[in-house]
């Protein structure tokens, strides 16, 4: 278990590494301004759709079924035909109308940003049907506990867009923006490139393959399972697509404040996806198959056994990180970001945003390691129910803080959202269940070490305010 974590965490940490150079050469080079937020919101659309229909509620629904399927082949090839052919109907659907995808998540801009942000959007979203490839091949290769190309193949994705920025830096905003779009796209037939070589490596061609030839004389007889896995798949996806649905209306009510706001929230939430990937859902993603099998062959006690180790190595690592940066959130914001374009305003900015995300990382990580039993245990819907509520939550407080606190309200109220979603998550889990997990020594070295790194950060924070 352990070593599949550290695979996908040390893929992942490659990636994010990436993606903060990425970051730092956009923030440099672009700024916080109109310019960055165009590309981020052409960005923001098709990795919306991509969490709800692609990775998370994909995922959580495939392996159980994959593993029970007593015809792996041509189940995998109705599922990756019948996904990818809605998928490129919303593609070409936003390629002919992309002024109105445009305006349906940024309703703050006005006329004139709209019709300079379409064309991006349009190209941007040509990503979509790229990562559902990816996101069902990897799912196979999860199957079979492959976890590395998946993990490093998201560099592939931070090395196009740097390379775009590279070659774009002496040329106009507009022209900069151009050249991220395609370079987006070129990073997702990179991933799709690789991801096919896995799946030749490790012998799962001849499965797909031999499931599309025999799709059309076969298909009656994966009709169960296929209405098995859209009943468990429609609860999933809204349960995975609440945290999406938020981030939508995170841009949309930051697109009615100051300019700069969508950049503010966009940058803050990389710094705090960091931890986020690296632990939480680089555990959650290796440990999945393992309890769906151990679920799956009414072994719930070895299930148990794994999520009761992975708690306790999640939980020290993600309390660690949420202390960090708290404390340290301007000095992270100034060492990234905080050059060319981008002010100390700025920086000011984004520390209050990152601050209100890093206070809800401990419950945001925990419950993507509490869902698992959940999901493996096909209880999608207790998910989806628990999803709403959480989303209400959010929706509730963030129209009510976006007046007083501005674009930090906002990422306070994800943080609330993320608390209660959490609680809600330990009561279908079984309260009793958890406090067994809890009861244990290392509760006892977590507190001890909580405090002294809180003091050991304080100490470091007061040594380094003199250089900032």
């Amino acid at each position: 278990m352990f070593k599949a974590i550290f695979t996908n965490s040390f893929g992942i940490l490659i990636s994010r590494i990436l993606g903060f150079i990425r970051d730092l050469f956009t923030a440099s080079v672009l700024g916080a301004n109109i310019y960055s937020d165009i590309f981020f919101i052409a960005f923001k659309l098709p990795n919306l759709f991509r969490r709800i229909f692609a990775e998370g509620a994909f995922t959580q629904v495939f392996i159980p079924a994959f593993a029970k399927s007593n015809h792996k082949g041509v189940f995998s090839a109705n599922i990756f035909i019948v996904f990818l052919s809605i998928i490129l109907i919303i593609t070409l659907i936003v390629n002919l109308f992309p002024a109105l995808a445009t305006k349906a998540i940024a309703v703050g801009f006005d006329a004139k940003t709209i019709e300079i942000a379409a064309p991006f959007v349009a190209i941007n979203f040509w990503y979509l049907p790229l990562i559902f490839a990816v996101t069902f091949l990897s799912t196979m290769l999860q199957y079979k506990h492959h976890f590395a190309t998946s993990a490093f193949s998201t560099a592939l994705l931070n090395l196009s867009l740097i390379l775009s920025l590279y070659f774009s830096q002496d040329k106009t905003q507009v022209e900069i923006v151009y050249y991220l779009s395609w370079g987006v796209v070129v990073g997702g037939i990179l991933q799709l490139a690789v991801h096919i070589l896995a799946i030749y490596n490790y012998g799962l061609s001849k499965i797909l393959i031999g499931g599309f030839k025999y799709l059309r004389v076969k298909s009656k007889i994966i009709k169960k399972e296929t209405k098995e896995f859209r009943n468990q798949f429609f609860p999933a996806m809204w349960g995975n697509s609440t945290a999406q649905v938020s981030a939508f209306l995170d841009t949309f009510l930051a697109s009615f404040l100051v300019t700069g706001s969508i950049s503010y929230l966009y940058y803050a939430n990389r710094i705090f996806q960091l931890p986020l990937a690296l632990f939480a859902i680089a555990t959650s993603i290796a440990l999945f198959p393992r309890v769906a099998r151990y679920i799956k062959n009414k072994d719930e006690d070895k299930a148990l056994e794994f999520l009761q180790k992975a708690f306790w190595f999640l939980t020290a690592l993600l309390t660690a990180s949420a202390i960090g940066g708290i404390i340290l959130a301007k000095e992270i914001t100034w060492l990234l970001f905080e050059r060319g374009a981008f002010s100390s305003l700025d920086t000011t900015n984004t520390t209050l945003v990152l601050q209100m995300y890093m206070i809800g990382l401990i419950p945001f990580g925990l419950q993507k390691l509490f869902l698992l039993w959940l999901y493996a245990k096909e209880m999608q819907m207790m998910a989806a129910k628990i999803a709403t509520v959480s989303l209400v939550t959010y929706i509730l407080l963030a129209l009510s803080l976006i007046s007083p606190m501005g674009v930090s309200g906002l990422a306070l109220a994800s943080t609330v959202g993320g608390f209660v979603g959490f609680t809600l998550t330990i009561k279908a889990f079984g309260v009793k269940n958890f406090f067994d997990i809890l009861r244990s020594k290392n509760a006892l070295y977590l507190i001890l070490g909580t405090i002294l790194l809180t003091v050991l950060l304080l100490v470091f924070k007061d040594f380094i305010a003199s250089y900032i």
